[in-house]
């Protein structure tokens, strides 16, 4: 694999009896996770019928009007769930604020955390919370390849995810001014350079360009659009997690051509899983390159940076 290729890997066999089939998807999985980071999915069970269903809530969801948004605020609300408005986050810390809304549903099965904030949608909840459900299977089924990967127990990651910090994120980008003269003016991004705070990240687009990652030697490489697949990318946690074997790699959006939806799906650990580095992935006589840490307090430093504190 070339060092600034996105391969498109199939993982259909994480799902059957074949470990060496499996052990083959984790190689591959595995190599894209130490090169450029990033990777594209198929084989992962979600029907396009269902995908389909979720783009549908996410454009009903930001077509309500402005003060029914407004609502469901995460500044009102914290705990990462709601409503984001335009200009309210700054991924690249150093740069404008991001050009997008989004929304935030989380995993809430724990009888200790806030409950999710439902938009006021007739039949919204429920195509929502299955496809939820099914993607966050496909961010646990792809943990046991990394485990193969790694010279883990193919399970070591199972009794970390059975509570995740899991986080459903509905984003929409409006198009790029235009200028008198019709082309593309101002240099405001959708979202701004960054890495991802959690393990994985599993993305889903409308095919509207915009997604941008930078390959080793800084240059930014346009990513794909493959109609039913996932793009997927490591994120802080697991990279610490693996001491740096895995890389996460800085990627924005820029502001698209015209309306742009996407789904995102960002998987962190359980709230007290320990994150310190794997047996296997600290050479012999060096010491572990970052201190144990638990998920929580991760990423509660990162949502910190991010939204100043009120993300809750």
């Amino acid at each position: 694999m070339q060092p600034d290729q996105i391969p498109l890997i199939d993982i259909a066999a994480l799902s059957g009896g074949d470990l060496a089939a499996r052990r083959a998807v984790a190689h591959a999985v595995g190599a894209a996770c130490r090169d450029i980071g990033f990777f594209a999915i198929t084989g992962h069970g979600i029907p396009a019928t269902q995908m389909a269903q979720a783009f549908e809530a996410g454009q009903r969801l930001f077509e309500l009007e402005a003060g029914a948004k407004e609502a469901l605020s995460i500044r009102r609300h914290g705990h990462n769930r709601g409503y984001v408005a335009l200009g309210v986050e700054s991924l690249d810390e150093k740069a404008a604020p991001d050009l997008k809304e989004a929304y935030n549903l989380v995993w809430d099965g724990a009888p200790d955390r806030p409950a999710n904030l439902w938009p006021p949608i007739a039949g919204w909840q429920t195509p929502v919370q299955a496809y939820f459900d099914a993607v966050l299977a496909v961010g646990r089924r792809l943990h046991r390849a990394f485990a193969l990967d790694l010279g883990l127990a193919e399970d070591f990651f199972a009794d970390k995810l059975d509570q995740p910090m899991a986080t459903l994120r509905f984003l929409r980008y409006p198009p790029a001014p235009t200028t008198q003269s019709g082309t593309s003016g101002g240099a405001q991004a959708g979202a701004g350079a960054h890495t991802d705070y959690g393990n994985v990240t599993l993305l889903a687009t409308d095919g509207v360009p915009g997604l941008q990652v930078q390959s080793r030697d800084g240059r930014w490489i346009d990513a794909p659009h493959l109609p039913g697949a996932f793009m997927c990318n490591i994120g802080d946690c697991l990279m610490r997690w693996s001491n740096d074997v895995y890389l996460s790699t800085p990627h924005r959006v820029g502001a698209p051509p015209r309306l742009r939806h996407s789904i995102a799906f960002f998987l962190d650990p359980n709230p007290d899983a320990l994150v310190s580095a794997l047996p296997g992935c600290v050479p012999a006589g060096q010491a572990p390159r970052h201190p144990p840490i638990t998920a929580a307090e991760h990423l509660r430093q990162r949502l910190q940076a991010t939204y100043g504190g009120e993300a809750g």
